[in-house]
C-alpha cells in the first residue's frame, strides 16, 4: 500500500506530520509518496491551504493541517484490520 503525503517545501506543519506518519510506518508496512504541491496544477488547486494532507491510494484523506498522532493512528489501523 502507498500513502500520499502532499507537502510543499519549508512548509513546518509539513515537516512534523511527516515525521508522524514515518513513525507509524514503523508499525504498519507502507509506503509513503511524498508530492510536492507546487508539481502539479491540480494538486495545488486541491490542497494548497489544507497542506499537509494524507491520503490513501483509493483517495481517501486519512488526515490533513494539524496532523494528529491518535487520530492518524485509528485511521491506518483501520485500514490494516479490512
Amino acid at each position: 500500500m502507498t500513502i500520499y503525503f502532499y507537502t510543499k517545501s519549508d512548509c513546518s506543519l509539513c515537516d512534523e506530520g511527516f515525521e508522524t506518519l514515518r513513525i507509524l510506518q514503523n508499525k504498519h508496512h507502507f509506503s509513503i509518496e511524498k508530492r510536492d504541491i507546487y508539481t502539479q496544477d491540480e494538486w495545488l488547486e486541491k490542497y494548497q491551504i489544507r497542506i499537509p494532507v494524507i491520503e490513501t491510494e483509493d483517495g481517501i484523506v486519512l488526515d490533513e493541517g494539524i496532523i494528529s498522532f491518535n487520530h492518524l493512528e485509528e485511521k491506518i489501523n483501520h485500514l490494516f484490520s479490512i
